[in-house]
């Protein structure tokens, strides 16, 4: 299989990987948001950006490292087998650890008590995560189909089993175990991969340093995503204003999920050719991201804020039309969050250039802190939204004066105009329906029909090559399956 065809068709499957544990959840949404209510929903995000931070500190980087270092030697079995028993000895340790503070800080008193003692089978979970295996050999489709299973059955049972308020710890259970029983699955595929290989003497202190290296901006990077919902619950008592940022967050984030996916995809492609030396074909990858990044995010940026409105009271239910705003501030984090995963994820990361990296969410950090802390005071959920929009800003600016020299951005900025002039045609075209149609069910439909409509009306008028390229892969595959059906 060609190398282009590869990374399709992992880019696919890594696709599907993403935004079923995004998807699934958001079924279980208009459900769960009016069972368990802001408060109950409120009360969940707070405990489990918690354990997230331990189940962060605990993995010590290795999900990242481990797919970087194992798409390093993925054709060579016996230094592939080291490699991955040395990061999961290390994992077990580091996890091992974690827990113990865990237990200390969270588990002897507290008001939540119940939710951090179910929440300890994340921590659990994470040590037997070897995803980042898999990813790192360019085996995307083992963790798709664990995650199908899971996920369904997780899903089923949380419409079965919880029906009232009072049943929040059984949503947290079921989600904590399917993430459990999801990494223990993963293990079944390991023997065809380690069988026969005698690898000698396992070394785990020379990935050390290595790993704190590229543990710092990954854990950064982690903290800097989790602090408005941590910040928030802890700053604003009402519990109810973290659920209308948490729910505000899982549209966004479903969003995000579809422009970022090409990331994980790229790591180990990216890095196996930096390793060759190929910096030419490094750049074209780049090149393509962007394309992709602009294509896909100005259109959902500017679509999902013009149906807002009218989708939260539908898919939410009564009480959380504040989420609608907050969905329109967060809508400029599609594309920055784009931007981001293109220049940090995809390029500095593989090439070692985490030191850059750092730096930059490292100033996120601190001015997310900051703006946190005036903003949430003043505006609460409002706030926290206005300084995680600021702070991406402040973050996608100091990278982009990182790799100035590297990228050639004139092409970039023309092609970013493109899309966005595209997409506030598509914008206005939906405004205009929303004026005709009163139907909020009825509205959302025509808008989306309307919008992409006008959006690929405008980019076939600009005759762009990337949707060019979609259209005449999509007649291929026509008739191939005409020929198919004839024969």
């Amino acid at each position: 299989m060609s190398e282009k065809k590869s990374v399709v068709r992992n880019y696919m499957y890594n696709l599907i990987y993403q935004v079923l544990i995004l998807i699934l959840p958001l079924i279980t949404t208009p459900y769960l948001s009016r069972v368990l209510g802001a408060e109950g929903v409120g009360i969940y995000g707070y405990t489990y950006s918690i354990v997230t931070y331990f189940v962060l500190f605990g993995s010590l980087g290795i999900a990242l490292y481990g797919q970087r270092e194992i798409a390093y030697v993925q054709d060579n079995p016996r230094k592939r087998k080291k490699v991955f028993l040395e990061l999961i000895c290390f994992r077990f340790i580091t996890i091992a650890i974690a827990i113990l503070v865990y237990c200390l800080m969270f588990l002897r008193k507290g008001v939540y008590q119940q939710y951090y003692l179910i929440l300890l089978i994340e921590l659990i979970a994470a040590g037997f995560d070897i995803s980042w295996f898999f990813q790192g050999i360019e085996d995307f489709k083992r963790t798709v189909l664990r995650n199908v299973l899971v996920r369904i059955v997780s899903v089923t049972l949380v419409f079965i089993i919880v029906k009232t308020s009072g049943d929040l710890w059984k949503f947290v259970l079921i989600y904590s175990l399917a993430d459990l029983l999801g990494n223990l699955l993963l293990w079944l595929y390991l023997p065809k991969y380690l069988k026969g290989k005698k690898v000698g003497r396992l070394n785990l202190r020379i990935h050390m340093i290595p790993l704190l290296m590229l543990f710092i901006p990954q854990v950064t990077n982690k903290v800097y995503n989790l602090l408005d919902t941590t910040m928030l619950g802890a700053i604003v008592s009402n519990k109810r204003e973290t659920g209308y940022y948490e729910q505000s967050q899982k549209v966004i984030r479903l969003l995000i999920t579809i422009v970022t996916s090409l990331g994980v995809v790229m790591i180990p492609r990216v890095a196996s050719i930096y390793a060759s030396g190929d910096n030419k074909k490094i750049n074209t990858y780049i090149k393509n991201s962007f394309t992709f990044v602009f294509f896909i995010s100005f259109p959902m940026m500017f679509g999902i804020a013009s149906i807002a409105k009218d989708f939260v009271p539908i898919f939410f239910g009564k009480g959380y039309e504040k989420a609608a705003t907050l969905i329109m501030i967060f809508c400029p984090m599609i594309l920055l969050m784009g931007i981001e995963n293109v220049i940090g994820t995809q390029y500095m990361l593989p090439t070692k250039r985490q030191k850059e990296y750092t730096i930059s969410v490292t100033i996120g950090v601190v001015v997310n802190i900051i703006l946190n802390f005036i903003l949430i005071n003043l505006w609460q959920s409002i706030g926290a939204s206005i300084a995680t929009i600021l702070s991406q800003v402040v973050v996608d600016s100091v990278q982009i004066f990182f790799v100035k020299r590297d990228i050639k951005w004139k092409p970039l900025i023309r092609i970013a105009v493109r899309y966005c002039v595209a997409s506030l045609v598509m914008f206005v075209a939906c405004c205009l329906v929303k004026l005709i149609i009163h139907s909020p069910v009825a509205k959302i439909i025509a808008q989306m029909i309307v919008g992409v409509g006008a959006y690929v009306g405008m980019l076939i008028l600009f005759r762009d090559r990337f949707l060019n390229t979609i259209l005449e892969r999509i007649k291929g595959k026509v008739s191939e399956f005409k020929l198919r059906f004839q024969n």
